[in-house]
């Protein structure tokens, strides 16, 4: 059964200073944020702008050229129990596509010390009990995204961490996954994730960063938008400029 995640005045996770170079390209540049407890939290960028690298430098995936990440007060190698209270979907943590759904989450719950039962809940939870037994290589990318949820969710982690959950979703799954991500903030979780739809991510989110190499807004949704008065996308672009003049980069 999942447990109540009560919110602590503390930051979940800070990012100071962060950059990163590959060879001659700065794909992040000394990006600073607090991710606060209990909101769902949108980082947004279009493809290349740098957030899922400032997102692996924050899970200890990718070493930063410059700047600190924390998670809970420790960098995230260094953070006590890190895999039970963090939870992860991103490209390169991927499940096993021969074996099935269940099967899948069976491994990674034993791993972690979770019953079986554990498995039940979190492939009802994301809408995938009745194809459990289904081997993922027979998944739509709708489903294995549904199953990916299921994986972060497993440990009953406090923080979610979701790079681009919404891709492969159709309109129904997106209007499901919109209300899901607010179930787990319900709860008292925090949800950071990544995203470059910007219509659907102002019908999700509390707060807003928004990336393009460099940190370019860090704050609440309703701030940006004048409480709805101006749509996400305008803010965005009057923040990021127009493709020609980002000068978009090679790394996500």
């Amino acid at each position: 059964m999942t447990r109540q995640h009560g919110q602590i005045g503390q930051p979940v996770a800070v990012a100071e200073g962060l950059s990163k170079t590959f060879g001659t390209v700065t794909a992040v540049d000394s990006v600073s944020f607090e991710v606060r407890p209990g909101r769902i939290v949108g980082l947004l960028g279009r493809n290349g702008a740098g957030k899922t690298t400032t997102l692996r430098m924050l899970l200890g995936l990718t070493a930063p050229s410059a700047g600190r990440a924390t998670v809970f007060g420790h960098p995230y190698d260094e953070l006590p129990h890190a895999a039970h209270r963090v939870g992860v979907s991103m490209d390169g943590i991927g499940a096993l596509p021969g074996v099935s759904g269940r099967r899948d989450l069976t491994i990674w719950a034993k791993t972690l010390g979770l019953s079986s039962r554990r498995v039940d809940e979190v492939l009802e939870r994301v809408g995938l009990g009745d194809r459990a037994d289904r081997k993922i290589k027979g998944y739509s990318t709708g489903m294995r995204q549904r199953h990916a949820l299921a994986s972060a969710l497993l440990a009953d982690p406090e923080l979610l961490v979701l790079d681009e959950p919404a891709t492969g979703l159709d309109p129904d799954g997106i209007r499901w996954l919109r209300t899901f991500l607010r179930s787990l903030a319900d709860e008292g979780r925090t949800v950071l994730i990544s995203s470059h739809l910007l219509a659907e991510v102002e019908q999700t989110v509390d707060d807003v960063l928004i990336i393009q190499r460099s940190l370019r807004y860090s704050g609440t949704l309703a701030e940006l938008t004048d409480n709805g008065a101006v749509r996400l996308e305008d803010r965005f672009f009057s923040l990021v400029g127009n493709g020609n003049e980002s000068g978009v980069g090679a790394h996500a």
